[in-house]
């Protein structure tokens, strides 16, 4: 199938990410938890049974917030869009971002510590 060039559970995770971010969105309005917080993957079961929603954020209380209108981002996914059936979600920070911040961290500490040493030695 030339038209085809992802697999469909990458295009699913797709349509459920975007579906689901559209939807923290709109009830970040209502709830400061969420205002923050980015959806930055889908990891849908292939039957589609389950779905882990990874996400970032910087304010904390995401996680709960997230867990308290679950019910609320399924029915958004079931009202958008047509699949045998709903997945239930479960919610993860994403690690890839915090390892990421985690090697940023590290950079700048040797960064600020190769300036030290170059300072200390033109005291010398």
């Amino acid at each position: 199938m030339p038209g085809r060039r992802y697999p469909r559970t990458a295009r699913v995770n797709e349509v459920l990410r975007e579906v689901l971010a559209e939807a923290v969105e709109r009830l970040a309005d209502h709830d400061e938890r969420l205002a923050l917080v980015t959806i930055t993957a889908v990891e849908a079961d292939p039957d589609l049974r389950r779905a882990t929603v990874l996400f970032d954020s910087l304010t904390e209380g995401a996680l709960a917030a997230l867990q308290e209108d679950r019910i609320r981002l399924q029915a958004a996914i079931a009202a958008q869009v047509r699949f045998k059936r709903t997945p239930q979600l479960t919610f993860a920070v994403d690690p890839v971002v915090s390892t990421g911040r985690r090697v940023e961290d590290i950079l700048r500490n040797l960064r600020a510590a190769a300036e030290e040493d170059g300072d200390d030695d033109a005291g010398r």
